[in-house]
């Protein structure tokens, strides 16, 4: 999902600087809110293991070119489900940041971009987890629907930001929607893929919980609501 250099710039570069400050904020809100219920030492572990794991993801992971952005294997809905959305939302942050201050310094331009790409969809994931999971359900005991759901919620909110700063940046044209749909097909097909992800970390929490149901890990991940 890293939008390639060219497709926006110059004034219309403001608009990524807003959106971008104004998801950073809703995050500080999230991991203000985790401080509060989990303590500062927690929060800054499970966002400390989730910015490694984020960069693993961009730098290490397979991803390729396609149109007019990347194809990643983010798993999104998997940092949610395992941290919580105040780690997952500054992971990727920081993660993210990471990458491109030491690995891809022409990437930085494209920041505020990418950056909203990944966390406005992180946060209608968390909106929408609290609608299809019930309050006595603990994470680890998903079923596979709520976890496709979750999945293609985010994956399909990560095509939907990417289609509108290749549009935003480049105008309304035929050869822009090609590369919007080129790149679109190839980024669901990890929605077949990320759901079964999800599925096997949850597996290995629920087996492993002596390791997984502490500070580092969310509340959620073993217990209720």
């Amino acid at each position: 999902m890293h939008i390639e250099p060219g497709v926006v710039t110059g004034a219309k570069l403001i608009l990524s600087y807003a959106t971008a400050a104004t998801a950073g904020g809703f995050s500080l809100k999230l991991a203000a809110d985790t401080v509060r219920e989990a303590g500062a030492p927690a929060f800054l572990g499970r966002a400390a293991i989730a910015s490694a794991l984020v960069f693993c993801f961009f730098e290490v992971l397979p991803h390729h070119p396609v149109g007019v952005s990347e194809v990643h294997l983010i798993l999104g809905s998997t940092l949610l489900l395992l941290f919580g959305a105040g780690a997952a939302a500054v992971g990727l942050a920081a993660g993210l940041a990471i990458q491109g201050l030491f690995f891809a310094p022409f990437d930085l331009p494209q920041y505020g971009m990418n950056v909203t790409t990944l966390l406005v969809p992180l946060f209608a994931v968390e909106l929408l987890a609290r609608r299809i999971v019930a309050p006595g359900t603990a994470y680890v005991d998903l079923a596979y629907r709520q976890v496709l759901a979750l999945s293609t919620a985010y994956q399909g909110g990560v095509v939907a930001w990417v289609a509108f700063w290749a549009f935003y940046g480049e105008g309304v044209s035929a050869t822009t929607a090609v590369a919007v749909a080129t790149f679109g097909a190839s980024y669901m097909l990890v929605v077949v893929v990320e759901p079964l992800i999800d599925l096997a970390v949850l597996a290995a929490a629920k087996a492993l919980r002596g390791l997984t149901d502490g500070d580092l890990f969310a509340r959620r991940l073993h217990r209720p609501a």
